[in-house]
């Protein structure tokens, strides 16, 4: 589904497997109602699946941006550390 969503792609439901999502508009535009547009239910399903996706990925962005700010804030820290020890060992 992922792939689908990065491709900005309409994702397939269920009758509509084998179709690419360009042949799925054509259908459409010419007056055929496909599974996935047919109920407003389907629809908020569709767009709640995508939501998910989307925020997995979010996550795990994020996360990889969590990991990088926590490793630079933790080597500010043993920088400073570091610079206390050293005028203190310079001061004796």
């Amino acid at each position: 589904m992922a792939a689908y969503i990065a491709q900005g792609k309409r994702i397939p439901r269920r009758g509509e497997i084998g179709l690419s999502s360009s042949e799925i508009s054509v259908f459409e535009k010419v007056g055929y109602v496909m599974s996935g547009t047919r109920h407003k239910a389907m629809e908020a399903t569709r767009l709640r699946k995508e939501n998910q996706v989307y925020s997995a990925e979010e996550k795990r962005m994020l996360s990889g941006f969590s990991q990088g700010e926590r490793k630079n804030k933790e080597v500010a820290i043993l920088s400073q550390f570091r610079q206390l020890v050293q005028k203190k060992m310079n001061k004796d």
